[in-house]
């Protein structure tokens, strides 16, 4: 896996946000040395089964091709893990560090109209819920989501029921829904925004590109999600890569089909650049 090293021609800086209950949430915003004008402003939520992980994770993730190949600006929070406390912490997290995009936009050189979401794993999952959070209260727009092999679905799927790959598998992720969802598991009536695979109504969100490996526990959930999204008139579209374990990209980054599928990655965010946007609501 790649370091954590900052590469050239980028900036970080990180700030602090002041929560209601006193407690404060750390954003990375990561963005290029050098910026013309206003960019696309991605809300990035790293991985690690809601349980572990960090905001710098973004430097080993595909975020951070965003930035150096297309000109993005990263807003990466540092949202409260499960070990902490449980859903709904970290989805509230992740949606107050959106509204702070919208505020800051113009101080953050953001296009008001191109906020986007995306992360992998637990991270695609909270942008899975972050768009239907966003699109249920309409006080922020997001033009394009990007969940990459998201974790989704607090029930076992075809492909995660007996999954033993390596570094994500069955037994891996029934604890790691256990502690994110606490008293809520094993209920059926639990909400979309902790486990996306519930929802029944997918209209109105964003436009959403995704890749996932076919032997990894996720496949049939990111399959079903895509689904769901085109069924609902959301234009969707998903590159399925044989023989990808869970974060393939991230652990085997200088393999071919690895380097491929950042590649196509990159491509789909630079169609989504020039063709989606989603203005904001007015006096919101």
């Amino acid at each position: 896996m790649k370091s954590f090293k900052k590469p050239e021609g980028v900036t970080t800086e990180r700030r602090l946000i002041t929560l209601k209950d006193g407690r404060h949430l750390r954003l990375l915003i990561i963005r290029p040395t050098e910026m013309p004008e206003p960019a696309a402003g991605v809300l990035w939520m790293h991985g690690g089964g809601y349980k572990t992980g960090f905001a710098e994770m973004a430097f080993i993730s595909r975020a951070i091709d965003l930035v150096t190949e297309c000109g993005a600006v990263l807003v990466c929070p540092n949202y409260t893990l499960s070990t902490i406390k449980p859903y709904p912490a970290a989805i509230k997290d992740c949606y107050v560090a959106l509204l702070y995009m919208k505020k800051h936009a113009e101080e953050l050189n953001i296009r008001p109209d191109q906020l986007m979401a995306g992360g992998e794993s637990a991270g695609g999952g909270l942008t899975a819920a972050l768009c239907m959070l966003a699109r249920d209260r309409g006080k922020v727009n997001i033009a394009f989501q990007m969940p990459l092999y998201p974790m989704l679905d607090c029930r076992d799927t075809p492909s995660s029921e007996h999954n033993t790959e390596k570094i994500w598998n069955t037994s891996r992720n029934h604890l790691a829904w256990k502690l994110y969802l606490r008293s809520l598991d094993g209920r059926e009536n639990i909400p979309y925004y902790a486990s996306p695979a519930r929802c029944t109504d997918y209209s109105g969100l964003p436009p959403a590109y995704t890749f996932v490996g076919d032997i990894e526990p996720f496949y049939c959930e990111t399959l079903t999600y895509i689904e769901n999204l085109k069924a609902a008139g959301v234009p969707a579209e998903i590159d399925i890569y044989k023989g990808f374990y869970h974060a393939y990209d991230m652990f085997e980054n200088d393999a071919p089909d690895a380097r491929e599928a950042a590649r196509v990655f990159v491509g789909h965010f630079r169609y989504a650049q020039q063709n989606y946007f989603a203005p904001q609501p007015r006096g919101i």
